[in-house]
């Protein structure tokens, strides 16, 4: 980047360590699972229940079977039969929200593999995540604005130096990083909430992989410039 960048200061709030991700398997996705594997008249079922009877349910397959099915039932545009397959396959054994090489689908590897590993007690492999509050403030306010239209890429950028140099994110992406567009920002913070925001800072909530950002647990309040994405510009 040729131009002048804003600078933050960056504070580490809080840091929790999480198996599960917050809010995302819900009664209507028990329900539909419970449809799925063919379980009768699931409406009947106490909400209460509901989640109990699905990892029952599960049990009664084999653990493949059901990783096919929790797949088709979150990815059934993305992925085709003989994908899911193999993936089923690949759940027994690989963290695929770590180890698949396309980012827009982590985090529903991570939350399969939550919920059969509940299940079964272990068969698939443990799952980690991250949550933390993260305090930006501009040294010009005006720079928040960098946040307003696509904030993961920006906050990204300010993220990263709050890791250590060999950090996943600073090794692999270094040219997103100092470029133009960071596309697999999104991809990395599962859940981006904005906590408070005044007229001269904004806070932000991060649910993300231990994959990425566990090591921003070890974050000192900092300063570091960022910068938003560029749009692209289509051609006429």
């Amino acid at each position: 980047m040729s131009t002048i960048q804003p600078t933050f200061t960056v504070e580490r709030l809080t840091f929790s360590t999480l198996t599960e991700l917050p809010n995302t398997w819900q009664n209507q996705d028990y329900k539909a699972l419970l449809t799925k594997m063919e379980y009768e008249n699931p409406e009947e079922l106490k909400e209460t229940e509901l989640k109990e009877m699905c990892l029952m349910s599960f049990t009664d397959l084999e653990p493949r079977e059901a990783a096919e099915i929790v797949l088709g039932y979150l990815f059934p545009e993305e992925l085709n039969a003989g994908q899911i397959a193999n993936l089923a396959h690949q759940m027994l054994t690989e963290k695929l929200w770590e180890e698949n090489p396309e980012l827009p689908l982590h985090k529903g590897f991570y939350q399969a593999t939550q919920l059969l590993h509940d299940a079964y007690n272990g068969t698939f492999p443990a799952t980690k995540a991250v949550e933390f509050q993260v305090k930006c403030t501009p040294a010009n306010p005006v720079d928040l604005a960098v946040f307003d239209v696509e904030p993961a890429a920006a906050l990204v950028r300010l993220l990263a130096p709050g890791l250590p140099d060999n950090a996943l994110i600073n090794r692999l992406f270094s040219s997103q990083l100092e470029g133009n567009s960071f596309e697999e920002a999104k991809s990395m913070l599962w859940q981006l909430t904005t906590k408070d925001k005044t007229a001269d800072s904004i806070t932000f909530d991060v649910v993300s992989s231990a994959y990425w950002l566990e090591d921003f647990k070890y974050a000192d309040t900092y300063e570091a410039p960022t910068h938003a994405d560029t749009p692209a510009v289509e051609e006429a």
